[in-house]
C-alpha cells in the first residue's frame, strides 16, 4: 500500500484533482475520522491508511466513467466510498451530476447526508435495501466491496439506463467472477490495474443483458 503522503501527491499531480477538492476531500476524511468511532463506516485498522485506502481508491473511477452523466448509481455506499469521493470531483468538474446513494444502515445513511451537507454535495440518500430502492434512470452503476460480479450485475439490473455503463471496484479474485458471471449475463468488459492497491483492479462492464 501507497503511503498518505504519496496517495495525495497522486491526486493532485495525475488525477488532477484541484485544490479545492482537495480541501472537500480534507473535510470527508475529517468527519469520517470522528464519526468513524461510534459507526462502523471503515474498519478501524485502515483509518490510519484512508487517503490511500479509501479516497484515492475511490478517485480513480472518476477517469473511468462515460461521456454525459446525468444519474449516477452507488450500491450500498456505506462509509460513503466511492460515491462520496466521486460526488466532490463532480461537484468542481459536473456540478450538474447527481449521486444516488442506496444504503440500508440508517446511521451511515445520516453520516452520508451529514458529509453531502457539510461540502454542498449533489446527492441523494435512500435509506432502503437495493431491492426496494426507486428505479431509477442511471448513466453509472457502481459498487465497491459488495458482492460478486454476478450478484452486482443482478442488482443494477433496475437502474441500468440503455447504453449504461457498470464501475465496479474487485479485489483478488475478478476475473473468475467475470468467467462465472457470463454463464448468466451477456456483456463486454476491460480491467484497469488499481494504482491504490496492487491487488485491485478497476472493472467496466457495458452492453448488459441475460443469457
Amino acid at each position: 500500500m501507497i503511503s498518505e503522503s504519496a496517495a495525495k501527491s497522486i491526486l493532485l499531480d495525475d488525477l488532477n484533482v484541484s485544490r479545492e477538492t482537495m480541501a472537500d476531500l480534507e473535510k470527508l476524511a475529517e468527519l469520517l475520522v470522528k464519526w468513524n468511532k461510534t459507526i462502523n463506516l471503515v474498519s478501524k485498522s485502515t483509518i490510519d491508511e484512508l487517503w490511500a485506502r479509501h479516497i484515492l481508491d475511490s478517485a480513480q473511477v472518476w477517469a473511468y466513467r462515460p461521456e454525459n452523466v446525468e444519474n449516477w448509481v452507488d450500491l450500498g455506499s456505506g462509509g460513503g466510498f466511492p460515491a462520496l469521493v466521486l460526488a466532490i470531483i463532480a461537484k468542481h468538474q459536473a456540478p450538474d451530476m447527481e449521486f444516488h446513494m442506496i444504503e440500508s444502515d440508517a446511521r451511515k445513511c445520516a453520516f452520508l447526508r451529514n458529509v453531502s451537507r457539510e461540502t454542498s454535495l449533489n446527492t441523494t440518500v435512500h435509506t432502503c435495501r437495493i431491492e426496494n430502492a426507486p428505479e431509477i434512470n442511471a448513466d453509472v452503476v457502481s459498487a465497491r466491496a459488495l458482492a460478486s460480479v454476478d450478484k452486482l450485475l443482478e442488482m443494477s439490473g433496475k437502474f441500468l439506463k440503455q447504453d449504461a455503463f457498470c464501475l465496479f471496484l474487485k479485489g483478488q479474485g475478478c476475473a473468475i467472477e467475470v468467467k462465472n458471471a457470463q454463464e448468466s449475463w451477456r456483456f463486454q468488459s476491460e480491467t484497469t490495474k488499481s494504482i491504490s492497491d496492487s491487488a485491485g483492479e478497476i472493472l467496466k462492464i457495458w452492453n448488459i443483458d441475460r443469457v
